[in-house]
């Protein structure tokens, strides 16, 4: 079975960036044809994907966080990585890393992310 975990620091500053990582292990991010995901819930609202990463390398983004969101692989380690830069309060959310790119079989447990001064 495929488990992923996020991690990364849980507080960042207004216009610093935000990194997060996902480890995956039971499977490898480099299996055809899988998409990994990172997914952000900002609270009392709904799901946001954020944008994913494929088999192959090949990114995707939503295109409302575009101008400011990177998703990264290292295939060594099997994990994939989020940056996205300029924060504001705006992006305190929990954020996900999930196997998939619209539907999604396995999902991290999530990890709290808060943009404060």
């Amino acid at each position: 079975q495929v488990q992923l975990q996020e991690s990364g620091p849980g507080l960042v500053k207004p216009s610093q960036t935000l990194s997060l990582t996902c480890t995956v292990s039971g499977g490898s991010i480099t299996t055809s044809y899988y998409y990994w995901s990172w997914i952000r819930q900002p609270p009392g609202k709904g799901l946001e994907w954020m944008g994913a990463i494929a088999y192959d390398g090949s990114t995707y983004y939503s295109p409302s966080l575009k101008s400011h969101t990177s998703i990264s692989r290292d295939t060594s380690k099997n994990q994939f990585s989020l940056q996205l830069s300029s924060v504001t309060p705006e992006d305190t959310a929990v954020y996900y890393c999930a196997q998939g790119l619209r539907t999604y079989d396995y999902w991290g447990q999530g990890t709290q992310v808060t943009v404060s001064s």
